[in-house]
């Protein structure tokens, strides 16, 4: 199979159990996770298949939505509940010093990875580090917090969805909360909500899917590849240019029966033939009027 598969990851799975559950349950070898979420979390997590796989690293690089549970008063080593605890303090903080406070972190930041993460030093986990009772230097890394929203708050309990650039690490934004309001703070629970243009309404657990498999109806959960690029426009290619589509040629826009009605520089469209086969991304270059190949998915 080619194309996408969004499972609703359940809590206490990493990324890499999820593929591998999926290999047993589909029979297929080809196929990735689009980003890591932590064994504690839920929630959204886009698997590619066959030339899916080519969409990884994109799939990667998008904007994602989590709804978080922040724990005000609480300091574990983790930075979320399943650490050790390290040191308690009182909440006095009000609700509008809590929402002043949150907002502050709102835009471009920087983060410091917490130790206990896959991000590696040396050629090492960080996690691993940690586990040994080592701590390394580590380099802050800057993320772009887009949106906060506070859902609710019940102190010592705060609500929140947060929208964010890859990278960002929800747990620690919780800890630096809690640290400026000067009583600590943790990561109570996490779900991801969206990523990668896919919502958790959308996405199905692994027995889910194994029933739709057992049911024959895989079909009915397995997006395109060209799902993916659904905001770009479409362009089809004439039949009697197909072989040349097929092996990845520039194109003129003669060679097309369906195109954008504005031809601007540096213009995306998804490439099909007329069957609705899908090849891949074509760039519009003014300076030449061609489309280029950008990204092929034909194989």
């Amino acid at each position: 199979m080619d194309g996408i598969i969004v499972v609703n990851k359940e809590q206490d799975y990493t990324s890499f159990d999820v593929v591998a559950k999926l290999r047993g349950i589909l029979k297929q070898k080809k196929m990735g996770h689009t980003g890591t979420l932590d064994p504690m979390a839920t929630g959204v997590l886009p698997v590619c298949l066959g030339a899916g796989t080519k969409l990884c690293d994109m799939m990667t690089d998008t904007k994602k939505i989590y709804r978080a549970v922040m724990l005000l008063g609480k300091d574990y080593d983790t930075e979320d509940i399943t650490g050790e605890l390290l040191s308690e303090a009182e909440v006095n903080a009000t609700e509008e010093e809590i929402r002043d406070c949150v907002q502050a972190f709102v835009g471009e930041i920087e983060q410091l990875p917490p130790m206990y993460s896959a991000v590696k030093v040396n050629g090492k986990k960080l996690c691993d580090y940690a586990r040994a009772g080592k701590e390394v230097e580590r380099k802050p890394r800057k993320v772009t917090i887009h949106e906060i929203e506070i859902e609710k708050i019940d102190l010592p309990y705060v609500t929140m969805k947060v929208t964010c650039s890859k990278g960002t690490y929800i747990r620690t934004l919780c800890r630096e909360i809690g640290e400026k309001l000067g009583c600590h703070g943790c990561m109570q629970s996490l779900v991801r909500i969206y990523t990668a243009g896919f919502t958790i309404e959308e996405a199905k657990t692994i027995d889910e899917i194994e029933k739709y498999r057992d049911e024959g109806r895989l079909s009915e959960i397995l997006y395109g590849v060209d799902s993916f690029f659904k905001e770009y426009p479409e362009a089809v290619v004439v039949p009697e240019s197909e072989i040349y589509a097929d092996n990845g040629n520039a194109m003129k826009p003669y060679e097309f029966s369906v195109l954008p009605e504005k031809m601007e520089d540096g213009v995306k469209v998804r490439v099909y033939r007329k069957d609705g086969f899908f090849y891949g991304i074509y760039r519009y270059e003014a300076r030449k009027d061609i489309y280029k190949l950008e990204k092929m998915f034909f194989c």
